[in-house]
């Protein structure tokens, strides 16, 4: 993933991060699904302000917690990060996780946005919304999820594959809102209404859209905000070509899917791990979240990054996460009812 390098803004934060207590000769392992070269950035400021080293282990999130499961006790690893509320959710129900006991966690991050029993905290959101052709979606056309099974979206529509995690996730709260047989009914709807079979990135589904070949396409924001420091021009000319829209404003609201973590049950390092965590969720790591990866800060003193700022302040569906937990397997299996491939 290509990301403009932060090290100048690191720099500069290096002076205003408050300092965390280093332990000597102490390291954190982190078993995470994120693969973005702005967190490595901000684990070195981490290093470089504590002495504490952060050793990293990539894996997709499903994978990371069966490896959890395999290692039991005997797990190296001290945090569990993945990029999908719902899998923060099944760590926590397959027994993985521990409470953490950090008062400025609890008093930084609204409640909507943490485990209830303190298992788990976001880090940053990630709104799945609706990108848009200007010049051929006429103003008021555009309203909810629901309205992309009207058959006015018939050859219109983009999407990638039921089998992404966002995609599932977003499902899940149709389910919850409108249930099962409703839910259905709109996956096989829209399906019909792509202008090709779902294939590719959400930034492959905005360039199709910036080239004509479809109106509306489904993704996350920070993937738009990405295409617009992209090293390519092309991919700068298709931001610039696109608009974005939030669906279900005047109903439950946009979908919101979170990055966060958790400090794995196992740990010995408790209190070391809630003090990384804190530090990731200071209002300057946060601010700087929404500046190089364009995730939303989950601190509400944060603020936005201009970009964000442009695309404007909108209305979060706040279903619970564990929903996108529970109703996972549901939401699989109504895709493939679908076709929706």
């Amino acid at each position: 993933m290509q990301i403009r390098p932060a090290l100048s803004l690191l720099a500069a934060l290096a002076g205003f991060v408050p300092a965390v207590p280093a332990f000597a000769a102490e390291d954190l392992t982190l078993y995470t699904q994120r693969h973005y070269e702005f967190d490595e950035a901000v684990h070195r400021l981490f290093t470089e302000k504590t002495g504490i080293t952060i050793k990293v282990v990539k894996a997709a999130s499903d994978e990371l917690i069966v490896r959890l499961q395999e290692e039991g006790t005997n797990t190296p690893a001290d945090l569990y990060m993945t990029a999908d509320g719902g899998g923060l959710d099944r760590a926590k129900k397959a027994g993985l996780l521990q409470p953490f006991a950090s008062k400025a966690i609890k008093e930084k991050v609204p409640a909507t946005l943490r485990d209830p029993d303190d298992q788990w905290v976001a880090l940053t959101k990630r709104a799945r919304v609706l990108i848009y052709s200007p010049d051929r979606v006429k103003s008021g056309e555009l309203s909810t999820y629901e309205d992309l099974a009207d058959p006015k979206w018939r050859g219109r529509l983009v999407a990638r594959s039921s089998s992404n995690i966002y995609n599932q996730s977003l499902m899940t709260t149709v389910i919850e809102a409108n249930g099962a047989e409703a839910a259905g009914a709109w996956a096989a709807a829209v399906r019909k209404n792509m202008v090709r079979p779902p294939q590719g990135s959400d930034r492959d589904q905005i360039r199709a859209v910036a080239a004509g070949l479809a109106d509306v396409a489904l993704a996350n924001t920070y993937y738009l905000g990405l295409l617009e420091i992209s090293e390519d021009q092309k991919d700068r000319d298709a931001a610039a070509a696109v608009r974005v829209f939030f669906p279900n404003q005047e109903g439950r609201g946009a979908h919101v899917n979170i990055s966060g973590a958790g400090i794995v049950k196992s740990s010995k390092k408790a209190a070391l791990a809630a003090q990384f965590l804190e530090f990731l969720l200071s209002d300057e790591i946060q601010s700087l979240y929404a500046v190089e990866t364009f995730e939303y800060p989950v601190s509400e003193t944060a603020k936005w990054s201009a970009t964000q700022e442009k695309w404007g302040k909108f209305k979060s569906d706040e279903v619970a996460f564990s929903v996108l937990g529970d109703r996972n397997a549901e939401a699989v299996r109504l895709f493939n009812q679908a076709g929706w491939e």
